[in-house]
């Protein structure tokens, strides 16, 4: 700390007073006179080690602060990449999935046209139905037989649709 000296201002009249002069009103009043008066001795300096000393855990905490902030921030942003990857993985597996559920519809739908369904009769060692025969039952609880019933023609290897 530079040594300064303060300045007191002490006010002590003038024993001269002013001649009007040519200006009409012109002061009459006596004015103080100023003059630098000397301070206080200045305080005793406090040694460097004692701030240092009170200073020192202050700036341990804000060190540590800065510290756990910032390997608070480096472990968020590795959880944060950690779980971007593992949601574009499992972005892939669902696009991978959908393909393969979108193939599966498609040979479902296929294999449910009547071409494609004798063609796996056939393979099956099934034979085309004959003429069909219809059991009508009466409101009255009777029962009438419509149709021929006809056995399905053998095959060459002796299969039958109906045993």
């Amino acid at each position: 700390m530079s040594s300064r000296a303060t300045a007191r201002v002490q006010a002590t009249p003038r024993t001269t007073t002013r001649t009007p002069g040519p200006r009409a009103g012109a002061r009459t009043t006596p004015r103080p006179q100023l003059r630098v008066v000397p301070s206080a001795p200045a305080r005793t300096r406090r040694p460097a080690r004692a701030l240092a000393g009170r200073r020192a855990p202050f700036v341990l905490l804000i060190v540590a602060l800065l510290a756990g902030t910032t390997l608070g921030l480096l472990v968020l942003n590795t959880a944060i990449a950690v779980d971007s990857l593992k949601a574009t993985q499992l972005r892939a597996e669902n696009a991978q999935r959908a393909e393969e559920v979108q193939r599966l519809e498609r040979s479902v739908v296929e294999g449910n046209t009547p071409a494609e369904i004798a063609r796996a009769a056939v393979a099956a060692g099934l034979v085309p139905a004959g003429s069909a025969a219809y059991l009508v039952l009466d409101p009255d609880g009777g029962s009438v037989l419509r149709g021929t019933p006809a056995p399905a023609e053998p095959t060459a290897d002796g299969a039958t649709d109906g045993g």
